[in-house]
């Protein structure tokens, strides 16, 4: 399969079955487009008028020469393992540990209903904790390195149990041979000189909610009684960057469409000072008046060109910012089962509630459907866990011809049940972005490589 298009000047042709991309001028990109429908003679035909033939021969032997190197319309390598990818072994690597069901902000858009999850406000106890870690270095086989995310609601909030569970998974790892790896998702009210001192210790990465410009993320971020938490928060997230060398976090925001013109909520984060970032879509019913639907995809595509050109300007100019959905991977990676089926959740991944359950991710935590045990009994709906094992971009009809597939991994799982039902399917939405995200990084890659 291979994807061709032409962005900020550049003709660029992905391979999508080897990963292999091209940077290429207008004779190769044009044969190219004509080759697999067209024999020699009839591409020679049909170009000659616009290019000289000789050099559409030697084009066309290049073209060749790719192709038997593995680099131009080579087949698709990953599908046989999917029978073995269904069937495999799988160990629990890591948690979501909702360590509060409670938040002090009312986010307009919060999935969680306030950090409610559909159910009631709670905090996690140590010793529900403490068994949620115990079930994880069980269920973990021999992998050594675990992952555990501590969040909400806001989970400053339950901060003493954090550090308690911190430390009770510190005591674990030299008896059961494991190495925890600890992050802390903040909405950043409550966060303080004590918790930056600590977070910096035992924290592998923090996770900063912050929406961009003051007036978005004050009509977005309010507290419960309105008044707008920018001012508060963003001296706070500018002195914990700084103590991590601007390393090992990000500043993660969500664009509405309440601000399309969300490349400029990026811009000003790079102008705060935050080298590491991220600013998500919302996913939302039609129905709410900041959901993004598909007649926001015109400007959404506009901003993505726009970001990718202030990205390159601004590395160019040595003053360069990370934006998580344009740092691709060009490189094979990541594992084929990754890149198969995506985060892991519902096998790898599970979320676990303050008083015990456990459920695929935090996305469908309070839905009962998706209720896979606790942390007392285990998983016991292995039929569920058989789902997502089952759920790869093969399972899925929308996936199967799609160039960016082995890049978003099929997309996100809950997105696609509150869409459409299943797990199986794909928020379309989503999918145009995530296309646009592709294309937009690789583009990236080519114009900094032409700097090198």
């Amino acid at each position: 399969m291979i994807h061709q298009y032409k962005s900020n000047g550049y003709n660029i042709v992905l391979d999508v079955n080897s990963g292999a991309v091209h940077v290429v001028d207008d004779i190769v990109y044009d044969v190219i487009a004509m080759y697999e429908d067209n024999d020699k003679a009839s591409i020679i035909e049909k170009l000659g008028t616009t290019y000289d033939k000789n050099e559409i021969e030697e084009v066309l032997e290049e073209i060749e020469e790719l192709k038997n190197d593995g680099q131009l319309f080579t087949e698709d390598i990953y599908e046989p393992y999917i029978d073995g990818l269904k069937d495999r072994e799988t160990v629990v690597k890591a948690l979501c540990l909702h360590i509060a069901h409670d938040c002090n902000l009312a986010c307009k858009y919060c999935f969680a209903e306030e950090g409610e999850y559909h159910g009631r406000r709670a905090l996690m106890s140590f010793e529900t904790g403490k068994k949620a870690l115990d079930f994880l270095v069980k269920n973990s086989g021999k992998r050594v390195n675990l992952e555990v995310d501590f969040f909400g609601g806001e989970p400053l909030m339950n901060w003493e149990v954090v550090k308690q569970l911190v430390e009770y998974g510190r005591s674990l790892e030299k008896p059961y041979n494991k190495k925890f790896r600890f992050t802390l998702t903040t909405n950043g009210v409550l966060l303080n000189d004590e918790i930056m001192e600590y977070a910096n210790k035992e924290m592998s990465n923090v996770v900063l909610s912050l929406d961009g410009r003051k007036e978005v993320n004050d009509e977005m971020r309010p507290f419960r009684n309105g008044k707008g938490s920018y001012d508060l928060i963003v001296p706070k997230f500018q002195k914990l960057a700084d103590s991590r060398n601007q390393t090992n976090y990000y500043v993660r925001g969500t664009f509405t469409n309440q601000n399309l013109d969300f490349s400029e909520d990026v811009k000003h984060f790079a102008d705060l000072g935050f080298k590491q970032m991220s600013i998500e879509p919302v996913v939302a019913s039609e129905s709410e008046k900041y959901a993004i639907s598909e007649k926001d995809l015109p400007k959404i595509m506009e901003e993505y060109d726009k970001l990718a050109l202030e990205y390159i300007k601004r590395h160019k100019e040595g003053r360069g910012f990370n934006f998580f959905h344009f740092m691709i991977d060009l490189t094979q990676g990541p594992c084929v089962a990754k890149r198969l089926s995506g985060c892991g959740s519902g096998t790898e991944y599970l979320a676990v509630t303050p008083w015990g359950d456990l459920y695929p991710c935090h996305q469908f935590v309070g839905n009962e459907d998706f209720l896979l045990g606790n942390v007392d009994e285990g998983v016991v709906r292995n039929d569920i866990v058989s789902q997502f094992k089952h759920c790869n971009v093969y399972s899925k009809d929308k996936c199967k011809n799609c160039f960016a597939k082995f890049y978003c991994s099929g997309g996100c799982a809950a997105n696609s049940y509150n869409f459409h039902g299943t797990i199986n399917d794909a928020y379309d939405v989503g999918c145009e972005m995530q296309r646009k995200r592709v294309e937009c990084s690789i583009m990236i890659k080519a114009a900094l490589n032409d700097e090198e």
